[in-house]
């Protein structure tokens, strides 16, 4: 089990609170022993469930992922972090690369949450970008081949 530092404080405090009480009351060393245990037991069982409920929120919130495609070839990872960021939070940038090379193909994946993706979709499809006009969409949506009317 991994605590983080403000666990680390709430034990190592609760500690020393029990040795300030334990040091004015004359008792054994067993006793004071046993009492600590169940004390810290209870601390412990206490953050842990706290951490899960804590992550249980995270994981829900959701994700998309977005193809780009048409990037110019210089383009890095961070510039389109930066372009995205103006229109949610993103998390992850991926862009693809040759393998036999190691130049970037021009087109790569950005992970944003979901409530962003739409808004960054309609911002940034067809935007000009580094010389080029993008094309972003949804990366799991086949291209609408109806738009071509």
């Amino acid at each position: 089990m991994k605590f983080s530092n403000s666990h680390t404080m709430i034990i190592a405090l609760i500690t020393l609170i029990g040795a300030i009480i334990f040091s004015f009351i004359s008792s054994t060393a067993a006793i004071a022993f046993a009492l600590g245990s169940i004390l810290s037991g209870f601390a412990s069982h206490y953050l842990s469930t706290n951490r899960d409920n804590s992550m249980t929120g995270e994981d829900n919130q959701s994700s998309k992922t977005l193809y780009v495609g048409n990037l110019p070839y210089r383009a890095n990872e961070s510039e389109v972090k930066d372009l995205f960021s103006e229109y949610g939070e993103v998390f992850a940038v991926r862009l693809m690369k040759d393998k036999r090379t190691g130049k970037r193909r021009g087109f790569g994946f950005v992970v944003m949450s979901s409530k962003d993706a739409d808004y960054a979709v309609s911002k940034l499809n067809e935007k000009e970008f580094g010389q080029r006009t993008l094309k972003v969409r949804e990366a799991n949506d086949p291209k609408n081949e109806d738009s071509q009317d």
